[in-house]
C-alpha cells in the first residue's frame, strides 16, 4: 500500500514541475513512510512514490522499471495472484524478473498482454506505467474501487494522485463544484468519478485510461458487476460454494511479508473473515472499537466471538475528548466529506491495529454483494402496494400527499406508489431538495440525485428491484463512502486494510444467488 503522484508533461517541461512534485508528494508521507522516490524522465514524465513496504520488502522499489527502461511504473495496492501470474508469464512468454514482488508482475503482464492485462490482476490496485517507446501512460485502477486514483488534465500536462491533497496545490484556482456539493448534501458523500473540486477527476473502478502528451485521458471499461440471480433447487450446495470461495480469496489475501490481522466488530461479514483466517494463521490478532458511552459500544460482543474462535482481540475505546482532539485530522486525511459516524471509530481502531501489525483484513463489501442492508427487505415489505395497477396507485400517492408530514402510513404510501428509480438512490441522506434550496447560495433545482443514479439503473433494466437496490449501492455507496473511508482511515496510519469479500471470484458466486435466498420478510 502506497502513494503515487505521477505527472506526464504536455509539452516535453516535467522537469520544470520536479521540485513542485517532490514538495506536492510529502502530503502523502502517511501512504508510505517507508521509501521515497521521486524519478524524471526525458521531460516527459515525473514519476513520484511513497512506499509502505509489505511484499518483497528488500527489493521492489518504486518508481519501477522493467524491459531495459522502456516502462516506468508507479503503483498503489496489492496483486494477490502475482505468484500465478508470474508463473504463466514465465512459461508462456519466458519473461524475466529481478525481483520477488507483484509490482514487477504488472510490468510484465502490461508488457505481453497490454491492456488485457488489468483483466487478469486479482486484487486491489491503482497504478501508472510510462511507456517510453511509445510515449504514453497506461493505468488502471480496480474493479470495485478499492484504491484510489485521482487525476487533474491542464495545459501543462496531466497529474495523477492516490489522494486529491497532493492535486490541490497544483490547480492554479481551486473552486468548489457546485453540482458535486449539492449531490454531497444529499447523498453525505461525492459521488464518482467527479470529486468536490473542479477539474480534479477521479478514474472510475473497473476503468483503464490512456494518456499521450497534449492529447486528452481517454478510458475506457475494462470490469463491469453483473448480477445474475439463478433459482436453485440445492441451496446447500451453493452455501458450500460461498464458503469455499470466501476461504480461498481470505487465503489470497493473507499473503503477505509483514505481520497481518483482523478488524473483529460484532457483525457476521468481520467475524467470517476473522474464522476463515485464523484457518491459516491460528495466532492471527484481531482489533475492535467501541464508544466509552454504555450502549454504543461493540466490544463486548466482538471479544465473545473472539472467545468462540479461540483468537486474541485488543480493544480500543474512544471518549469524547479523543474524538475531538482528533476529528480535525481525520477531516484533513479525507480530503473530500463523507458524513459518515462509522469513520470516526475506524480511524480508531486503525491507529491501534497500526501498533501491532502492517496488514488488516475487513469485512467491507459483504452486504453489497449478498444483500445484507436491511433496506434491501423493502421491495418485499413494499409489494402488496406496489404490485396493484397503476390507476390505483396513482390514487394511493395523492392520498398520501394529504396525510400530515409525521403520521404514520403516510411514507409506506408515499414509497409503495413510487418506480425504484423513484424511490431507491443509496443506504444513506443528510437532506432534502426543500432543504437544500434554503442551505445553499447557488442552488440549482437542476441538478438532481436522478443525475448520479438514472444511468446505473439504464444499465440493469433486467433485474430484481432488489438486485437493481444492490447495483445501485455497488457504484455509489459502496465506493463513495465505505471504501473512501475505509482507505484514508487506515492510510492515516500507514495501516494496509484489505477487503476479502471484494473478491472477482467470492462476487462471481455472490451474483448467483437468488433474491429469495438473499432476502426474506423478516430478515
Amino acid at each position: 500500500m502506497c502513494g503515487l503522484l505521477t505527472f506526464v508533461s504536455a509539452r516535453g517541461a516535467a522537469s520544470e514541475h520536479e521540485s513542485a512534485i517532490a514538495e506536492a508528494l510529502e502530503s502523502l508521507h502517511h501512504r508510505g513512510p517507508d521509501e521515497t522516490g521521486v524519478v524524471a524522465l526525458n521531460d516527459d514524465v515525473v514519476l513520484g512514490f511513497k512506499r509502505l513496504s509489505i511484499i518483497d520488502v528488500e527489493h521492489s522499489h518504486q518508481p519501477m522499471r522493467y524491459a531495459d527502461g522502456r516502462y516506468t511504473m508507479t503503483f498503489n495496492g496489492e496483486i494477490y495472484n502475482y505468484i500465478e501470474l508470474r508463473e504463466e508469464l514465465i512459461r508462456k512468454h519466458d519473461a524475466c524478473f529481478e525481483t520477488e514482488g507483484d509490482s514487477e508482475v504488472i510490468l510484465a503482464a502490461y508488457h505481453y498482454w497490454g491492456a488485457e492485462a488489468v483483466k487478469k490482476l486479482r486484487g486491489m490496485f491503482a497504478f501508472v506505467i510510462w511507456d517510453r517507446l511509445e510515449r504514453k501512460a497506461f493505468g488502471a485502477r480496480d474493479p470495485y474501487g478499492i484504491k484510489p486514483l485521482y487525476y487533474l488534465a491542464d495545459s501543462d500536462g496531466a497529474y495523477f494522485a492516490s489522494e486529491k491533497k497532493a492535486l490541490m496545490p497544483l490547480v492554479e484556482d481551486p473552486r468548489v463544484d457546485p453540482a458535486g456539493l449539492a449531490h454531497y448534501l444529499t447523498l453525505q458523500y461525492a459521488p464518482e468519478p467527479e470529486s468536490l473540486h473542479q477539474g480534479i477527476t477521479r478514474v472510475e473502478c473497473g476503468h483503464f485510461f490512456e494518456y499521450a502528451p497534449g492529447d486528452e485521458v481517454r478510458s475506457a471499461c475494462y470490469y463491469r458487476a453483473d448480477f445474475r440471480p439463478t433459482p436453485t433447487e440445492h441451496p446447500e450446495v451453493l452455501y458450500q460454494r460461498i464458503q469455499d470461495t470466501l476461504r480461498e480469496s481470505v487465503r489470497m489475501h493473507m499473503r503477505s511479508d509483514v505481520p497481518v490481522g483482523a478488524f473483529l466488530s460484532s457483525g457476521i461479514d468481520s467475524t467470517a473473515v476473522a474464522a476463515l483466517a485464523r484457518e491459516f494463521n491460528p495466532n492471527i490478532l484481531t482489533f475492535t472499537v467501541g464508544y466509552d458511552v454504555p450502549g454504543y459500544s461493540e466490544i463486548d460482543v466482538a471479544q465473545e466471538s473472539a472467545r468462540w474462535l479461540e483468537v486474541t482481540t485488543i480493544p480500543t475505546k474512544i471518549g469524547p475528548k479523543e474524538m475531538m482532539e482528533y476529528l480535525p485530522r481525520i477531516v484533513w486525511h479525507l480530503d473530500d466529506p463523507v458524513a459518515d459516524p462509522a469513520l470516526v471509530p475506524l480511524y480508531f481502531v486503525a491507529k491501534k491495529a497500526s501498533e501491532h501489525v502492517t496488514v488488516v483484513l475487513s469485512g467491507e463489501g459483504a452486504d453489497e454483494f449478498f444483500g445484507g442492508y436491511g433496506i434491501y427487505r423493502e421491495p418485499l415489505s413494499l409489494r402488496h402496494v406496489s404490485g396493484l395497477p397503476s390507476p390505483l396507485k396513482r390514487g394511493l400517492r395523492a392520498l398520501s400527499q394529504v396525510i400530515p408530514e409525521g403520521v404514520k402510513g403516510r411514507s409506506f404510501l408515499e414509497r409503495g406508489t413510487m418506480s425504484i428509480e423513484e424511490r431507491y438512490f443509496g443506504n444513506a441522506r443528510i437532506f432534502t431538495e426543500a432543504e437544500k434550496s434554503r442551505l445553499m447560495r447557488s442552488y440549482d433545482p437542476a441538478v438532481q440525485y436522478t443525475d448520479v443514479t438514472a444511468p446505473l439503473y439504464a444499465e440493469c433494466p433486467h433485474l430484481d428491484d432488489i438486485s437493481r437496490m444492490q447495483y445501485i449501492d455497488l457504484y455509489t455507496w459502496l465506493r463513495g463512502d465505505i471504501l473512501v473511508k475505509a482507505d484514508r482511515m487506515s492510510m492515516a496510519h500507514s495501516l494496509e486494510l484489505r477487503v476479502p469479500f471484494l473478491d472477482r471470484e467470492v462476487f462471481d458466486v455472490a451474483a448467483s444467488i437468488p433474491a429469495e435466498l438473499k432476502v426474506t420478510p423478516k430478515g
